[in-house]
């Protein structure tokens, strides 16, 4: 069933790679920002990247209110800098919906540095401040170039965590309509401080090596078919 999904803080290559992955699958996708402005412009060279794909998809833009009042799940893109303030500001509009926290607290100084969250990941400091959306850690793993090339299948598990059962089935069946992706349950919320950490780890690896590279996760059973 196509979702309306907003992108929040998605004028990024982050944001505006799953916006794209997103809109490929059929849903309707609209990218946030601060500035409206902003926004529109992003999704406009984004559904023009997806036409010279051969996609008649498009993404709309907004301001980052507006984009998460009207939608079914919000992903959350920004900065970890701007994480709890934008969460703060949009808490009523985000009441009762999917919210999907997409980031990783990291800082750049000769390289990737994690940062120290007091609840403990990014995720976590999601649930404090939003207690009646339900709050689920996604999409960290897969890198934005890798999602913008948009003539090539991802290689890469997403790993979710959350204790909603059902925002979780939401989410893994979403991160699987990406073409090459496998969603895989990594267990609680408080388990999202070592995907986030892993996530820091990915960006050095890729730095060092020139690479997209995202995790696999062996050894799973195969899945039987419904």
């Amino acid at each position: 069933m196509p979702q309306r999904i907003a992108l929040v803080g998605g004028t990024g290559p982050e944001g505006r790679g799953l916006a794209a992955r997103f809109a490929l699958a059929g849903h309707e996708v609209t990218l946030g920002s601060r500035d409206a402005t902003r926004a529109a412009d992003a999704a406009g060279e984004l559904t023009e990247q997806l036409a010279a794909a051969g996609s008649t998809a498009r993404v709309h833009g907004a301001a980052n209110a507006e984009a998460v009042a009207d939608c079914d799940v919000a992903v959350i893109v920004v900065p970890y800098e701007a994480h709890r303030t934008t969460l703060e500001s949009l808490a009523t509009p985000l009441t009762g919906k999917v919210v999907v926290d997409a980031v990783v607290p990291v800082r750049f100084e000769r390289g990737p540095r994690p940062v120290e969250v007091p609840e403990g990941s990014a995720t976590e400091q999601a649930a404090a401040i939003l207690p009646d959306s339900h709050v689920i850690g996604a999409f960290h793993n897969l890198a934005a170039d890798a999602l913008l090339d948009l003539e090539r299948p991802l290689d890469a598990d997403v790993l979710v965590t959350g204790g909603d059962a059902e925002a979780k089935a939401l989410v893994s069946a979403l991160a699987e309509q990406i073409e090459g992706v496998r969603a895989v349950d990594a267990g609680p919320l408080r388990f999202s401080r070592f995907v986030e950490g892993l996530t820091v780890l990915l960006i050095g690896i890729n730095g060092r090596y020139k690479a997209h590279s995202a995790p696999r996760i062996v050894g799973l059973p195969e899945r039987t078919a419904s």
